[in-house]
């Protein structure tokens, strides 16, 4: 495998439904000595635009903010197909619909207090179920971004092997955020951008660019490109770059699992950064 500093490295801050308000966001940058070097920040407001951008050769990392596994409980029960491209594919062979009406009559024939079944790595990460459907729609985030990964043969170490020049790791930029702020930092509705969530983000973007952050390297970016984080209130920017950072400091353990559990359950995936031995509560759903 090529030197880290040889490869991009790319963060990807996803939505289910791409479009003008509610674009990809993608930041792209490289791995220097003195940390992370972001280099540009893209958007695209359709699939083809994301897809060609999926497809580009390699060599490229990158950290995509949406779940690639189902909880095994819930794909079990459910009895979908239990090896990852054919869950990808019997998902997407269901469309949108049928998709949700699925998940919403599984979650109904669970008891109330426990409708949501969780990833072995959810709890820790304190992430959203994947068979969430709303806010946010985690579950819709899977069956589109998902279906484009295998697609485009991108190889996703611990569930799919395919081009090993292009790699796909499942990041969370909330894992990060709550380890430097305390609070929400972003909100897609204008009215709900804040002085205090702006203020979140300026101390977020400000922890990155120094070495002692949960990273362990600093964010290193020209002055008008590191504004947008903090000025960008839905949070996307700096989002797409929370994720890049992650595929960093995964691409830095390449050789020791992209520093993910051995045991990594090969339907359900693994979080980035997230230790295996973490004990947390995740989100109440």
């Amino acid at each position: 495998m090529r030197a880290a500093n040889d490869w991009p490295v790319c963060g990807v801050d996803f939505t289910s439904r791409p479009g003008v308000r509610k674009p990809v966001t993608v930041a792209t940058g490289r791995i220097r000595a003195r940390g992370f070097e972001l280099q540009r920040i893209d958007e695209f407001r359709n699939w083809p635009a994301f897809e060609a951008w999926l497809a580009r050769p390699g060599p490229w990392i990158g950290g995509f903010d949406f779940p690639f596994g189902l909880p095994r409980e819930a794909v079990s029960d459910l009895g979908w197909p239990r090896n990852w491209p054919d869950l990808v594919r019997h998902c997407r062979a269901l469309g949108r619909d049928a998709f949700r009406a699925a998940l919403d009559r599984y979650r109904e024939s669970r008891p109330a207090g426990n409708r949501y079944a969780h990833r072995a790595a959810d709890r820790p990460a304190g992430s959203h179920s994947p068979l969430k459907l709303v806010n946010p729609p985690v579950g819709l985030m899977f069956l589109e971004g998902a279906s484009r990964l295998l697609d485009a043969g991108v190889s996703l170490p611990g569930l799919h092997v395919a081009d090993p020049q292009r790699i796909g790791l499942e990041a969370y930029p909330g894992f990060i955020a709550r380890q430097i702020v305390v609070g929400s930092y972003k909100n897609d509705a204008r009215a709900m951008q804040t002085p205090e969530r702006h203020a979140a983000r300026r101390a977020i973007v400000a922890t990155l660019t120094r070495p002692e952050n949960p990273f362990g390297f600093s964010l290193v970016a020209v002055a008008d490109l590191t504004a947008t984080l903090v000025a960008d209130g839905s949070g996307d920017r700096l989002d797409a770059v929370l994720c890049a950072m992650q595929a960093a400091w995964a691409l830095h353990r390449r050789d020791e699992n992209f520093g993910m559990p051995d045991d990594v359950d090969a339907l359900e995936g693994w979080i980035t950064m997230v230790p295996s031995g973490l004990r947390k509560a995740s989100r109440h759903e």
